[in-house]
């Protein structure tokens, strides 16, 4: 099938005018973290252009990477491996309290290059200049939860063990403990917050960290590398970077990696987890991804239906996991929310990341021919184009498809960019069948009124389906207290301020046959040591 004709539209702003090329950075990334050691590199070094052109038209040069090789990549994981000691290194073996002054030091450093890793995000992965400041910022805040929490003695994991309880006799007490060496793996649409959230939980916890750094938008981590070298030991954080299919195959293969959190595509995981030689006990946390459904029934209120799906599927130019990546509409009502939302659509700022721009440039060179595949599928399928449609370069204009056949592959596929696919249903049963029988198991979004029916249906047909469902709002991570899950291929394991401490951890428990000498040997244990040290 031929790729959809995207019409070129040289009147769309891809091109830097000369005050923003000023402001552009440069990050000299031509380096090596490893062993707690920042060392320029003589190998091969690539460089990092953005998705913003300059006044000659060309990529902006922005940055260099270190283009590492398979045996380089293990050398961060055997300095992980040695950090963590079997157990027996400094960093897990030190009191909980003293890694949580470590990161919040680590986190005042940070705020020193604040700036510059906002700037980065913008010229690196085109986030408007509120985006990129909420990611830092949400960064931060996220940390800070996760170190109150653990102030205030969720490092158990159960409230009633936090001191000793007896039961048939038997006393414990229960403190969590490091997992070991942990292979991170993030997207490039949440370069520091998705990382973030999983490798301070981990840190914390004492745990010796590999970071695999995102081909696109891994800039940003290179500004922080002074910062952990001074809060962290040696080998207890080191970074990867290059291609991910030559490193990360070999220190799976090493047998060294005792973790992988990952946020990205089921097919990475799978290869990561099938290139350990013991697998049995590998443990994994994984984002994965979403194809989230917004349902509309009847009774809406679709001035907010299309307020919420508009945020949905345009936040970001849909480049997230939580995005509303098909839209249902009840036929009763279709074609009425279609004129509203295109209507809506069409106000949105297309441009580059200043001046409140809404839809910025795809990083992903490749991004507009795999968009256009799916639109060219969808209309040989009976759709069409309501909106959208053009593009420069890689700016692409939001491109809604209206109807769309359930055969169509913007119906199945998780887009992750501004295609929006938009069907139609008769009866909830529908709805329903579909969601039982796709591999998304992340969120639905339900536009309804108080006493609907049909809503009350959704909920207990897809309560064991998704790990979320929003009532009238689109579906979001976030508050980061909320527990984020997810079913089937769109993840494994759990995030939110207490579940990455939980996840990235491991219970330990003190105990003994209750008696007079056992209970005098506790109560030395726990003065002299720090597996009982507090947190404050």
């Amino acid at each position: 099938m031929a790729t959809f004709a995207w019409e070129e539209d040289a009147s769309l702003r891809s091109v830097a005018d000369e005050s923003v090329y000023a402001t552009r950075p440069f990050v000299d990334g031509s380096i090596t973290f490893v062993n707690g050691l920042k060392r320029a590199y003589a190998g091969e070094i690539a460089p990092v252009t953005s998705p913003i052109r300059g006044p000659d038209g060309k990529r902006v040069e922005i940055g260099t990477v270190a283009h590492m090789t398979a045996e380089e990549g293990v050398s961060a994981v055997d300095a992980a491996f040695e950090a963590f000691g079997r157990g027996q290194g400094t960093w897990p073996r030190m009191a909980l309290g003293e890694r949580v002054a470590a990161v919040e030091h680590f986190m005042a450093t940070l705020l020193g290059v604040r700036d510059e890793i906002i700037n980065v995000l913008m010229w690196e992965i085109c986030k408007n200049t509120s985006d990129a400041t909420k990611e830092f910022d949400r960064t931060m805040d996220f940390v800070k939860d996760v170190l109150e929490a653990l102030k205030r003695g969720a490092d158990v994991s159960s409230p009633s063990f936090r001191e000793w309880t007896t039961i048939s006799g038997v006393t414990g007490k229960v403190r969590r403990g490091p997992i070991g060496v942990c292979v991170m793996v993030a997207a490039f649409n949440y370069p520091l917050n998705e990382m973030y959230a999983m490798m301070l939980p981990a840190l914390v916890m004492g745990n010796a960290i590999v970071l695999k750094l995102p081909t696109i938008g891994g800039l940003s981590h290179v500004l922080t590398a002074d910062a952990l070298a001074a809060a962290f030991p040696k080998g207890v954080v080191n970074f990867v970077t290059g291609s991910g299919r030559s490193t990360l195959g070999p220190i799976m293969g090493s047998g060294k990696v005792d973790m992988v959190g990952l946020i990205g595509g089921r097919k990475a995981c799978d290869a990561l987890v099938l290139a350990h030689p013991e697998p049995h006990r590998l443990k994994v946390f994984s984002q994965l991804e979403g194809k989230n459904y917004a349902v509309v029934l009847p009774s809406a209120d679709l001035d907010n239906a299309v307020n919420q799906v508009i945020s949905g599927t345009t936040s970001y130019n849909g480049q997230r996991c939580t995005a509303i990546k098909l839209v249902l509409l009840h036929e009763s009502i279709s074609d009425e929310f279609v004129t509203k939302y295109v209507a809506a659509v069409k106000t949105l700022k297309v441009g580059l990341p200043w001046h409140g721009a809404a839809i910025t440039p795809l990083p992903d060179e490749h991004k507009p021919a795999y968009l256009g595949d799916l639109v060219a599928d969808a209309l040989s399928k009976g759709s069409k184009v309501v909106s959208g449609g053009s593009k420069h370069h890689t700016l692409v204009v939001p491109t809604v498809l209206y109807p769309v056949s359930p055969d169509a592959r913007a119906f199945q596929e998780e887009q992750f960019g501004p295609v929006v696919p938009i069907s139609t249903f008769s009866d909830v049963d529908f709805v329903l069948a579909r969601a039982a029988h796709s591999w998304n198991g992340q969120q639905i979004a339900v536009f309804c009124s108080g006493d609907d029916p049909a809503a009350a249906k959704i909920l207990d047909n897809t309560q064991a389906i998704v790990g979320r469902i929003n009532i009238n709002t689109a579906p979001s991570r976030g508050p980061d207290q909320f527990p984020f899950s997810a079913r089937r291929s769109s993840a494994l394991g759990t995030m939110s301020v207490t579940h990455a401490i939980e996840a990235f951890s491991i219970e330990t428990i003190l105990a003994f046959k209750e008696n007079q000498d056992n209970r005098k040997v506790a109560t030395y244990l726990e003065a002299n040591t720090n597996f009982f040290k507090p947190t404050t």
